[in-house]
């Protein structure tokens, strides 16, 4: 039977909607996602344990301290400027991104405005930062952690209903309405705890680039993804590729399955059978899953079709691998639908 851990912080980031092609739209990723959850989580008769608190150093065992430091002074910082009564915008919503291509080998130089700085670590206009999202995105660390914690404790499956998600997030970046990557804390921690080899498996429609490039170069962790295909124009558009499989000691670690859209069942869980065999080849010692649940035929962000039935048998199948489990919520934001999702998955796992 899979436990689940919560916090009610995961509650406070509201991004108030987002920035996209330059349009202000509603966004999809909202708290309601966890109340949703959490009502599925307690009908299905899961156990809940409420998150313990954590210091900051697994976080920054996986991304740059900067970046942290960013995330938790953002929003302070852009109130303290003049922008919110310049232009009544409350949310810090980047611009401005000195790429590399931009400086053009000129060194750069940390900016000094605010506005400026909310392009320094985020690489897109969608991922807004609100006066909650820092202490809403520790939470969601604090739920993987204690999930792994457990978990090195000889639970076999437990589930941490971490929101805002994580894939998205790199090392030394935010974007794809993520900010810390919580899969990749729970695997380097797993990591730290004594397992020698970990594998993440992400079941998010969308590529996780941010897991991706965490892990790209190192053997110790394999990733393997299954998601619509960047390359029919989805987020994140430029990685996600099959013939990504890792470089230098990580050469082999990384597996891509891409979709085309409108795939369903049959597709997707054919796709979830080759990352399982991928992991089995890899031999780790534990598991972390991304349970992003927007593959789903009715939600908004995806163009896939997976269904309740689908989600279960890939809970199935990754449970077949027998090894200990972290899984982390990802994406998923039909709220109709999600907690039957999540819930479906579960019992799949649960056996």
């Amino acid at each position: 039977m899979t436990v689940a851990v919560w916090s009610s912080d995961t509650r406070r980031h509201e991004a108030e909607g987002e920035v996209w092609v330059g349009v202000v739209i509603p966004g999809t990723e909202t708290p309601a996602r966890v109340d949703t959850i959490l009502d599925a989580l307690v009908a299905a008769g899961v156990d809940l344990v409420e998150s313990s608190t954590y210091d900051d150093s697994a976080i920054l065992a996986v991304h740059e301290p900067a970046m942290v430091e960013h995330l938790r002074t953002a929003h302070a910082d852009w109130m303290a400027s003049s922008i919110p009564e310049e232009v009544g915008q409350d949310r810090v919503v980047p611009y401005f991104f000195a790429t590399a291509a931009m400086l053009d080998g000129l060194p750069g130089r940390s900016p000094v405005a605010a506005q400026a700085r909310a392009g320094q670590f985020c690489y897109d206009t969608m991922t807004l930062v609100g006066p909650g999202t820092w202490e809403a995105a520790k939470a969601a660390t604090d739920c993987a952690l204690t999930a792994v914690e457990m978990a090195l404790r000889g639970e076999r499956s437990v589930y941490a209903l971490c929101r805002p998600p994580g894939h998205h997030a790199t090392r030394s970046a935010f974007g794809g309405s993520c900010y810390l990557n919580n899969a990749a804390i729970a695997a380097q921690a797993l990591r730290s705890g004594g397992h020698d080899r970990v594998s993440v498996v992400d079941l998010d429609a969308h590529h996780g680039n941010g897991t991706a490039a965490i892990f790209y170069h190192r053997d110790d962790v394999f990733y393997g993804s299954v998601h619509v295909d960047p390359g029919a124009g989805w987020f994140p558009h430029v990685v996600g590729f099959a013939d990504e499989t890792g470089v230098g000691v990580g050469a082999g670690s990384t597996t891509n399955v891409p979709l085309a859209p409108g795939s369903g069942d049959a597709e997707w869980v054919a796709a979830v059978e080759r990352i399982v065999a991928s992991v089995s080849t890899y031999q780790p010692t534990a598991l972390v899953v991304s349970l992003g649940v927007d593959a789903a035929a009715d939600d908004p962000e995806s163009p896939l079709q997976v269904t309740v039935d689908g989600y279960h048998r890939a809970g199935e199948l990754l449970a077949g691998l027998g090894l200990p489990a972290v899984h982390v919520q990802e994406g998923g934001y039909h709220l109709s639908s999600l907690g039957g999702l999540v819930t479906a998955f579960l019992d799949g796992f649960g056996g």
